[in-house]
């Protein structure tokens, strides 16, 4: 007889626009046990499973905490509506709660004023433009969340119509029907409720259920956390009052360029990061938020580190050809990774179609470079050392595009456009800085060798695990390396030396250094500065966890050919504290998304 063993949910709090699929344990009618599902469709000796999902309905509505999502809110910030911050921002589950949370928050009311001097009526679309709006309170008015991914009734019901299912008198709660499928995606309009699922077995020819069903509860369903969108700040003249990239990029013949390590579902453990929430650590739930995040820059190139091959595949490859970008990607190779071979990460870049076309695809793979450089520099007998050192599985995509926007110049008319974009993760050990700088040096020989043959302009974008002040960073911005550098005292294979060779060609310039070049005065020109560190003139991070806090993260340009005319603004970190540190419910990485927006210089004829 087909019966359930055991069901359990992986998260018990269900959040707006993530799928929740149980853990279904079944008794086949031969006696095995597996959690393959027995459908109305193909039925087992007569019987097949039956789902159900119950919203529980009480007759008084919640607001929730903006702070804290698992708590009922009890104070609202008059202010908040008084701006025209979206209502779910307004909310506090105490006095406390408001009061250590008003640093942050007061943050939204000088935004909203700001916008409101610059821009009029367009404060709303400010603070409106990233899905931000009114899903804290069960009003179902303007708590479009989930309408930018698709999300309907019909995705978890099919055809079956919403009615009252059962009402208890007592609690004065009320249930209702909401899904026949043993997955179920959260809407905006079961905010604040708990859900039931329900299973039970059911005899095919006579339409009943075998036995009592089992069923689960959940907690309430909570709002996705949105963060305050971050704003472009224009770094050749005044900051721009909104995001709005796909104007400035048609008028103007610029294009932006989007990099951000995404952190892979296989590292994003509890163990790593304890003191974010384990529902906010679910890939069902980082994979939306994470969306939400990189659709709403609106970039024209996207570049993804640490993407796993099925979720590029599954995921991130038919979402974003939904709206509009073509997809490239290499995986890093397995000859060190022994895990399940789809769980493997690697780079993905993205273009739009209406502004770019593809050229050519370049793989890198350092671990046929070390192949090479162990063949042509290492004893034999040393050669198995050199490679268990040298061989890391990194990978670096190049892609070349060409430009279906703008006139590129009166000098040089009817001349095709083109770009190079290199994404890479230089995923190497501390230890190994011999390694690490050999990588990179080797991925700008082989850029160099593609500047030569094509006169191209260029963009070097990824994780590169490397701090400014760095030899890789010191060769990636300054064009060599001191010889005195104290990374080059650790080179036991002696592949850096002569040390005059660590050296390339290509003008390349970090585009966040642009901050520390703006003239002038302004409240967000004196933030921007205050978060970029003088010395290096990089942000002072891009990666902040409970254990680290620096920047390893860089977009660099050949300045020859290319100026940046904006930059995403960057977080600060006493903001980012609040949650202890990244990954955390409102920011799905521990890295921060870099965003740069470039102009190509006309053509100098020679």
């Amino acid at each position: 007889m087909l019966s359930v063993v055991r069901v359990h949910l992986p998260s018990e709090i269900p959040i707006v626009g993530c799928e929740i699929t149980p853990y279904v344990l079944l008794r086949q009618p031969d006696g095995a046990v597996s959690t393959d599902d027995v459908p109305e469709t193909a039925p087992a000796d007569g019987q097949f499973m039956r789902y159900r999902w119950y919203r529980i309905q009480s007759d008084r509505k919640v607001p929730i905490c903006s702070v804290h999502p698992m708590e009922q809110a009890t104070i609202q910030c008059l202010g908040c509506l008084k701006s025209k911050i979206p209502v779910a921002k307004s909310y506090h589950c105490s006095a406390k709660c408001f009061s250590d949370a008003w640093q942050h928050h007061k943050v939204l009311h000088e935004r909203a004023s700001s916008a409101l001097n610059e821009n009029g009526a367009e404060e709303e679309e400010l603070f409106g433009r990233f899905g931000s709006g009114g899903s804290g309170v069960l009003s179902t008015a303007g708590s479009g969340s989930l309408s930018n991914f698709g999300q309907s009734r019909g995705v978890n019901n099919g055809p079956v119509p919403l009615y009252p299912s059962g009402t208890d008198k007592n609690s004065g709660e009320t249930w209702f029907e909401v899904g026949r499928l043993r997955t179920y995606t959260p809407t905006a309009d079961d905010i604040g409720h708990a859900l039931k699922f329900e299973c039970v077995a059911v005899d095919s020819e006579k339409r009943s259920p075998i036995g009592p069903p089992t069923s689960i509860m959940t907690s309430r369903v909570i709002p996705a956390p949105t963060p305050t969108p971050r704003r472009l700040i224009q770094v050749n003249g005044d900051v721009l009052g909104h995001l709005d990239l796909d104007s400035q990029t048609s008028s103007l013949g610029t294009f932006t360029v989007l990099s951000y390590n995404i952190l892979a579902d296989a590292y994003a453990t509890s163990d790593a990061y304890s003191y974010c929430p384990t529902w906010a650590l679910t890939w069902t739930y980082r994979r939306q938020n994470l969306l939400r995040e990189i659709i709403g820059y609106h970039a024209d190139i996207i570049c993804l580190q640490e993407v796993q091959v099925n979720h590029f595949e599954d995921f991130f490859s038919p979402e974003l050809d939904k709206h509009g970008y073509q997809a490239l990607y290499k995986k890093r190779t397995t000859e060190v990774y022994s895990g399940n071979p789809m769980a493997i990460d690697g780079c993905a870049t993205f273009f739009r179609r209406d502004k770019f076309s593809h050229v050519k695809k370049y793989e890198v793979e350092f671990n046929k470079a070390a192949q090479s450089l162990t063949d042509a520099i290492i004893p034999a007998a040393q050669k198995r050392v050199a490679l268990s050192r040298l061989i890391k599985d990194n990978i670096a995509l190049i892609a070349v595009l060409e430009a279906k926007f703008g006139n590129h110049g009166a000098e040089n008319p009817g001349k095709r456009q083109l770009l190079c974009v290199a994404n890479t993760h230089i995923n190497v050990h501390q230890d190994l800085k011999d390694v690490k700088l050999w990588e990179v040096h080797t991925l700008l020989k082989g850029l160099e060798k593609i500047a030569v043959s094509a006169d191209i302009p260029m963009l070097v974008c990824g994780d590169f695990n490397s701090t400014p002040g760095s030899s890789p960073h010191a060769l990636l911005a300054m064009g060599k390396v001191d010889q005195h550098h104290p990374d080059l005292a650790i080179d036991p294979l002696g592949i850096l030396r002569p040390p005059s060779k660590l050296n390339h060609q290509l003008p390349l310039v970090s585009a966040y250094s642009a901050f520390t070049r703006m003239v002038g005065v302004g409240y967000d020109l004196e933030h921007q500065r205050r978060r970029t560190d003088p010395a290096t003139n990089e942000p002072l991070f891009t990666n902040c966890t409970r254990d680290f806090t620096g920047t390893v993260d860089y977009i660099f340009y050949t300045a020859d050919s290319l100026t940046v005319d904006s930059l995403l603004e960057l977080l600060d970190e006493e903001s980012l504290r609040k949650d202890t540190a990244l990954p955390s419910p409102e920011w799905s990485s521990d890295h921060i998304a870099l965003l740069a927006e470039f102009r190509c210089k006309p053509r100098i004829r020679r």
